[in-house]
């Protein structure tokens, strides 16, 4: 035991280990902080999925409509994503995390206590808005808390977080929807909040950019959600409307005019709303394209299995989940490993093996399931396929993304990822909305075997617009 001036005179051992030890047990505490929190907000991205079925029955309203659910929760957070980290950065990322925190918990119990589903996508547009302050304000109380040298664990277990939660949500919703009520897919993000709140008061530590000045453009906030919003709405309207309806035309005029407008609002806005400089490093711009294209695949083909168990092959809410379950299991399992050897081999690898994996196991749901059960034989196979696919993939791309960035611009870097993921995943509902159409009884196995073609395609060229040159990653 070392005396008090041994220790002031710097003996080796008498005082540099225990303030090591000291500083990594508080790394990994406010890293499952923030991972919780990060956890929570992606849960909701895919625990209303496997309650579909059971929210259209309660409010009896179309598939079309309900959509509108998942879609208006994945658009505002995806508007809100940069702007957060942004507001993060200037006013305090403790601050922006609690309120974030607390924002979301109040709209969760309102989606859970909805009356109608208008009331309930309204809700989940405000939940969103909440859930974008937490993310980017989450990832920049961690990072100060590691070392350079062990960055990459706290980058790893954040986005295996996100994308355990997206995994994990049908399976949890399943079992919340069937045992208590589909309500407590909302209600139970309450104690979860409040649970992070307490102890992130008395462990996380106020930190900002001096640098930081202004309010991100609102015009450049805007665009981000009304454009994606207009094409996912002609997508999804134009089957029933018709494709040469004039709504439907109108909004993808709209879109394709509003694109360059926003590029052009962007370039000149003394606050934009995105940092395009970052969009010239090669490798931050094409994992960003593949991150939106495997989030169309991942979250279009999530809603079709869920949907399909249900109302082809009758499942139960809870059977639907359970079938569903081995390939998040296998996510859970993968993305640790998955995001060390990306670390050692480089992400490109590891992420073109992901779309291999998830393209042939999603072909294999349409040359393979019929309208009569065979769980065991003929979807657990291509399930835990695609769960490697998906394990080799989301967890990498949050990290591949930023990688090739300085440290400075990771917060950003995540929130323009995380962005372009949760457009992938308008688009992949909308794209299901409106490849299924309106099925009969005897059209609806060919209908489904549609979508899954079409989501085995996107997932493989999410890995194909990888193979480029000088996408290669230096170990981290």
């Amino acid at each position: 035991m070392s005396t008090p001036s041994q220790a002031a005179i710097g003996v080796p051992g008498a005082r540099s280990q225990v303030p090591e030890t000291v500083q990594r047990r508080r790394s990994m505490q406010v890293l499952a902080l923030g991972s919780l929190g990060v956890f929570v907000v992606f849960l909701d991205t895919t625990i209303v999925n496997i309650a579909f079925p059971t929210i259209s029955r309660s409010f009896q309203t179309s598939t079309g409509h309900l959509a509108w659910v998942l879609n208006a929760y994945s658009l505002v957070f995806a508007a809100m994503l940069i702007p957060a980290g942004r507001l993060a950065d200037r006013y305090g990322r403790k601050r922006i995390f609690m309120i974030g925190l607390a924002g979301f918990a109040a709209m969760s119990a309102m989606c859970g206590l909805a009356p109608g589903v208008d009331v309930l996508i309204g809700g989940r547009a405000l939940q969103a808005i909440f859930a974008a302050l937490v993310v980017p304000s989450s990832l920049a109380l961690i990072l100060p808390d590691f070392p350079p040298a062990r960055r990459h664990i706290a980058i790893g277990t954040y986005g295996m977080m996100g994308a355990a939660a997206a995994a994990l949500g049908p399976t949890i919703g399943a079992l919340l929807t069937e045992y208590i009520s589909w309500r407590w897919i909302f209600l139970v993000n309450v104690p979860i909040c409040a649970l992070v709140i307490v102890f992130g008061l008395r462990l996380l530590r106020e930190s900002r950019d001096p640098h930081a000045a202004g309010v991100p453009d609102p015009i450049g906030i805007g665009l981000v959600a009304g454009i994606p919003a207009l094409l996912s709405y002609a997508i999804i309207e134009g089957p029933g409307r018709g494709w040469a309806d004039s709504w439907v035309i109108g909004a993808f005029v709209a879109t394709a005019a509003l694109l360059p407008a926003f590029l052009w609002r962007t370039s000149k806005a003394a606050q934009p709303v995105m940092d395009l400089a970052l969009f010239r490093v090669r490798q931050f711009r094409l994992v960003n394209a593949a991150t939106m294209l495997f989030a169309t695949a991942f979250y279009g083909m999530l809603l079709a299995n869920v949907i399909f168990s249900q109302t082809v092959w009758h499942y139960s809410v809870v059977r639907a989940a359970l079938a569903a379950a081995p390939s998040p299991l296998v996510v859970t399992v993968l993305a640790r490993p998955a995001t060390k050897l990306a670390s050692r081999i480089g992400h490109r690898p590891v992420l073109v093996a992901g779309a291999v994996a998830w393209a042939i196991g999603a072909a294999g749901f349409a040359l393979d399931i019929g309208s009569t059960p065979h769980w065991l034989t003929h979807w657990l196979p291509w399930s835990l396929l695609i769960g490697v696919g998906i394990g080799l993939t989301i967890p990498v791309q949050s990290g591949a993304a930023v990688q090739s960035l300085p440290p400075a611009r990771y917060g950003v870097g995540t929130a323009i990822n995380s962005s372009f993921r949760q457009l992938g995943g308008v688009l992949g509902v909308s794209v299901f909305v409106a490849v299924l159409g309106t099925p009969t009884a005897l059209t609806v196995v060919r209908d489904f075997h549609r979508t899954w073609w079409v989501f085995a395609a996107a997932g493989l060229a999410s890995g194909l617009v990888l193979l480029t040159p000088q996408l290669r990653a230096t170990p981290s």
